[in-house]
C-alpha cells in the first residue's frame, strides 16, 4: 500500500509540474480565454489538493477502519481512526523498511496498524497478493521474554496489569501437549497458527528488530501467539485519534 502511495504521489507531482509548465507556454504564446483562465484554475486546483493528499497520507497520516473485534473494548469494529505514520519515523522506499527521523520507538502498550506477516494470511490471501492491515497491542519488544499462563500475559517474569484487555470466553486451553522440541523457532516461523496456544503460551524471546503484538479482545485475537512476531518493517504507525463515531471521538491511548 505504502509504494502504491508512492507511486501516486509521483505521478501527481509529474502532472502539476506538466501543468505549470504547459500554462507558461500558453501564457508566452496566447492569451487564454476566460474560460480556458477558469478551468485550468479549477483543475490546477483539484491537482494540488490531490498531490498535497497523497504526500500527507503517504508521509504523515492514514486513515483506518476497524475490520474486527479484536481489539474490543478499546476500539469497535466499525470504529475509524487516524494513524501517525511519522511518529516510529519515515520508511524510506525501496529500502526495506529502514527508517529515518524516528520521534520515538514502540514501546510496550502502543496500539500500533501494521500490515500481516505472510504467516497470517490463507493460502487463498498470499496466491492473490493480497495485502492487510491488522490493529493490535504492542505487549513486548526486542529481548523481552513472553509467556502466557492460564490466559495471564508474563513479560520477562513479571505478570502484566492489563485493565483494557477482556477475557468472554470461560473456556482455557491447556498448555499444547505435544511439545515443538523448538519452540522458539517454530514460533517466529508463524508455525502455531493452528495450534491451541491462546491461553498458554511460551516461553518465548522476542527476536531483534520484532515485536509481539496481541488483542485486547484476548480470547479472541488472531495475533502474534499465533502467526508470530511482527517485523519493524511492516509497521505502518501508531493509532493516534478516534474520529467516528462522533460519540466515541477521542485521542487513543
Amino acid at each position: 500500500m505504502e509504494l502504491k502511495l508512492f507511486i501516486i504521489g509521483i505521478a501527481f507531482l509529474i502532472i502539476a509540474i506538466a501543468m505549470k509548465i504547459f500554462r507558461r507556454i500558453k501564457y508566452y504564446n496566447a492569451a487564454p480565454s476566460v474560460l480556458w483562465s477558469k478551468t485550468y484554475s479549477f483543475v490546477d486546483t483539484v491537482w494540488t489538493a490531490l498531490l498535497i493528499a497523497s504526500i500527507i497520507m503517504y508521509l504523515f497520516i492514514q486513515a483506518f477502519k476497524i475490520p474486527s473485534g479484536s481489539m474490543r473494548n478499546t476500539l469497535l469494529e466499525g470504529d475509524h481512526l487516524f494513524v501517525n505514520k511519522f511518529i516510529y519515523g519515515f520508511h524510506i522506499p525501496f529500502a526495506d523498511g529502514k527508517r529515518f527521523f524516528p520521534l520515538t520507538k514502540i514501546k510496550r502498550g502502543d496500539i500500533v496498524v501494521f500490515q500481516a506477516p505472510q504467516s497470517a494470511l490463507s493460502n487463498e490471501e498470499k496466491a492473490a497478493g493480497l495485502e492487510k492491515d491488522f490493529i493490535k497491542r504492542c505487549v513486548a519488544v526486542a529481548g523481552d521474554t513472553v509467556e502466557v499462563k492460564n490466559k495471564k500475559l508474563f513479560i520477562n517474569g513479571i505478570e502484566q496489569e492489563e485493565n483494557y484487555v477482556i477475557h468472554d470466553d470461560s473456556t482455557s486451553y491447556p498448555e499444547f501437549s505435544a511439545r515443538i522440541l523448538d519452540y522458539q523457532n517454530s514460533w517466529e516461523n508463524g508455525f502455531f497458527v493452528s495450534i491451541p496456544v491462546r491461553d498458554n503460551f511460551g516461553p518465548v524471546i522476542v527476536p531483534e528488530g520484532y515485536y509481539m503484538m496481541m488483542g485486547d479482545n484476548r480470547d479472541y485475537s488472531f495475533d502474534s501467539r499465533f502467526f508470530g512476531p511482527v517485523p519493524d518493517k511492516l509497521i505502518k504507525g501508531k493509532a493516534l485519534f478516534l474520529y467516528w463515531p462522533l460519540s466515541r471521538m477521542r485521542i487513543i491511548k
